[in-house]
């Protein structure tokens, strides 16, 4: 018989399910994606830091996980929810299980509740901080740990999820991406030869490194925490600032960093690193009610009017209001007007609260490292 399981909100709803994945008790701030498929990814991108994901697609699990689709070296979600966990996996590239791979790496997962209730919920009353457990099964005690429990507001959780060390990537994009990759990534390869992108890393997914790398540029990836000083010791020819968790306004190092790097070589950031890059400008951020997480997010790009399906992942965006003069907003999610994109207009930098390296997710927003990598052809780098 499935363990029974318990997912309890700060504002006293308690849910009771099954567990699946590994026992234990985690709490997290409760989020939702809609995204249809993709779960691997999700549970691997270390945005998810701190969060316990629950899915709004019923049927999760049911074409197992495989390893071309991890997006880091682990899950690092807090906990996962689903309406229904597949027992069986059926697809040809499946090599395990859902159930087995959150055993394997500690992941409390909960299956058998009203996800829609909870996502309604959320909708309604924004993201609230919970609780899944296996072993303490009193609603009134479980309640008062998710109130008690830290939160995502003032918390680096970058620290938690950065690499210790910098590396060299050499990793192209799969064969199964390569296989689906469109014609403008196929014309876009090489076109950074000779080159060096330094990432910095505050919880990168590998896609993005994969596009990067398929430019044809050398890759270089350093900790989140690396000085402006340190980045340029590499002379590179460009930058890019990557995902990461939860509030941006605690990461005063890589504000000060991305100031110190701004006019010296180009600059390009997405979701946190676009939060980063506005910071640094003297922009402000906050807290969205329920944030954005799915792969079906509709951006406008201000200039052509051209509309893209995005895959994105936040909770927190960038104040229009608060933005200084040398940014421009150039992306705006079309469900709630907010920035979704911003340009320096004196120097080359720029930035986009999606991720253009999908994975998983639709390919609109593909062109943005062509973007990228134009910049770095047409900016020679002043070290």
């Amino acid at each position: 018989m499935p363990e029974i399981a318990k997912l309890a909100l700060e504002d006293g709803t308690v849910y009771t399910g099954t567990s699946f994945g590994a026992a234990g008790e985690v709490a997290g701030e409760v989020v939702f994606n809609t995204s249809m498929t993709g779960y691997q990814e999700i549970l691997t991108d270390p945005s998810y830091r701190g969060q316990i994901v629950t899915m709004t697609y019923p049927e999760i699990g049911n074409y197992g996980i495989n390893i071309e689709d991890i997006e880091s070296t682990k899950p690092h979600l807090a906990g996962f929810v689903v309406r229904a966990n597949s027992r069986i996996a059926s697809n040809f590239r499946a090599s395990g299980l859902l159930t087995d791979y959150l055993s394997k790496h500690g992941i409390v997962g909960l299956a058998g509740i009203d996800t829609r209730a909870l996502v309604r919920r959320i909708r309604t009353g924004g993201a609230l901080k919970g609780i899944i457990s296996t072993q303490d099964l009193d609603d009134q005690s479980l309640v008062q740990k998710a109130k008690d429990s830290p939160g995502l507001v003032g918390r680096d959780l970058v620290r938690e999820v950065l690499p210790s060390q910098p590396r060299q990537w050499t990793e192209q994009l799969s064969g199964w991406n390569q296989l689906n990759a469109d014609y403008e990534t196929t014309a876009r390869q090489g076109l950074l030869a000779g080159k060096k992108v330094v990432a910095l890393d505050y919880g990168m997914k590998w896609n993005i490194a994969r596009h990067l790398y398929d430019l044809g540029a050398e890759v270089v990836i350093l900790p989140g925490t690396a000085t402006a000083a340190e980045v340029l010791a590499h002379q590179p020819d460009g930058v890019f600032l990557s995902n990461g968790p939860g509030d941006p306004e605690p990461l005063t190092y890589a504000q000060e960093t991305v100031r110190g790097l701004l006019g010296k070589t180009p600059v390009f950031g997405i979701c946190l690193g676009h939060q980063l890059l506005s910071l640094a400008c003297g922009a402000k951020t906050f807290k969205l009610k329920f944030g954005h997480r799915g792969a079906n997010q509709p951006v406008q790009d201000v200039d052509s009017g051209r509309v893209e399906i995005t895959a994105q992942n936040h909770g927190f965006a960038v104040e229009e209001d608060s933005l200084p003069s040398q940014l421009r907003v150039t992306h705006r999610n079309l469900n709630d007007n907010t920035v979704a994109g911003v340009a320096h207009t004196e120097v080359a930098a720029f930035s986009v609260q999606y991720h253009p390296e999908a994975s998983s997710g639709p390919h609109d927003s593909n062109y943005l490292f062509g973007k990228f990598a134009e910049m770095i052809l047409q900016s020679p780098t002043i070290a």
